[in-house]
């Protein structure tokens, strides 16, 4: 039974994507495997929290965001909205309540944007499809929204294209089109990995901001640990679709307990300098095919600390601290 206090919950959510072999196998319709791209993950976000959903490419990140948006169907799992059972709700009309009240911010502002409309129809567009606002209520909605953003006065921004604003400024319109329906929750996917440093801090103030004032709640996709530590109240760290560690954010960066959790903050000398640092050699190799995850613990074949028991059996979630969660055969000891 789903917390009441959580706002989101994933239960063993799987998003699987067959492979089609050879012609034979197109024939009949029968798949030669499958992309296993999330395998079986639980994580809950409670009102006014922010997550950070921490991982390398392709462990699975957008995903998970695009499941929780309803952009993707889970292959199996639940997805449950403050107690709800919303995994199966498919259809413009059905999803209209819902996507009024969860929302995602993609991560290039740029293709997010049609290079053809204006600021205004841009954030304009969400209220109209979901008939939340007209006329010179829609114009108001549009406003408050660009200035949550961070873009004052509006009316500065209002009949701009694109292409006349810079990047910090297009990815502030994106804010505001998730924005402009007065959401509950957002799934940020990597929403500053495109901006200079300065522009990056901006953005974040600009999130958190709206996290204090509208007590909503965040899940913010990176693949930067830093970053994570700065906005998030926990880091879940996500490797190859599973959900490896979580935590609150200062238990993950200064004190982790997954191998793969340890490689990822030993690559992060600005957290802390080396004091106090896991012995850990840097992270190697890539990230496994999701086609071909490999038996056992699917990191063993990148952790040097792997023995035996770590290719041929998948380690439970152990608690190892208060809130605090790490899967991996060496946290039992």
């Amino acid at each position: 039974m789903a917390d009441t206090a959580d706002m989101l919950r994933l239960e063993n959510l799987q998003v699987h994507f067959p492979i089609q072999g050879g012609l034979l196998d197109r024939v009949v319709g029968r798949p030669a495997g499958a992309v296993r791209a999330v395998d079986g993950i639980d994580l809950n976000v409670r009102r006014g929290e922010i997550v950070a959903l921490v991982g390398e490419s392709g462990s699975g990140k957008t995903t998970v965001g695009r499941v929780i948006t309803k952009l993707a169907q889970p292959t199996a799992g639940r997805l449950l909205f403050e107690g709800h059972d919303v995994t199966s709700v498919q259809g413009l009309s059905a999803l209209r309540p819902y996507r009024q009240r969860v929302q995602m911010i993609f991560q290039d502002a740029y293709q997010a944007l049609n290079p053809r409309h204006t600021v205004f129809d841009i954030v304009a567009e969400p209220l109209r499809s979901l008939r939340l606002a007209s006329g010179k209520h829609l114009t108001e909605r549009v406003s408050e929204a660009l200035v949550s953003a961070g873009l004052n006065p509006p009316s500065d921004f209002l009949s701009r294209f694109p292409h006349e604003l810079s990047g910090g400024q297009r990815q502030r319109v994106v804010i505001a089109g998730a924005l402009a329906v007065r959401p509950e929750l957002i799934v940020a996917d990597e929403p500053v990995s495109m901006l200079d440093v300065s522009i990056r801090a901006q953005i974040l103030q600009v999130l958190v901001g709206l996290r204090d004032k509208r007590n909503m709640a965040l899940l913010f996709i990176t693949h930067d640990l830093p970053l994570a530590w700065l906005i998030a109240d926990r880091i879940a760290v996500l490797y190859l679709g599973k959900l490896v560690e979580i935590g609150s954010a200062d238990e993950i960066t200064f004190n982790p307990h997954h191998p793969y959790t340890i490689a990822l903050r030993n690559a992060t000398p600005q957290i802390g300098g080396n004091a106090g640092r896991a012995e850990m050699p840097t992270l190697q190799g890539e990230v496994p095919s999701a086609a071909h995850v490999p038996k056992g613990c699917r990191f063993h074949t990148r952790c040097p600390l792997a023995f035996d028991l770590c290719k041929v059996k998948e380690p439970p979630a152990i608690e190892v601290g208060p809130r605090h969660v790490s899967a991996c055969w060496r946290s039992e000891g």
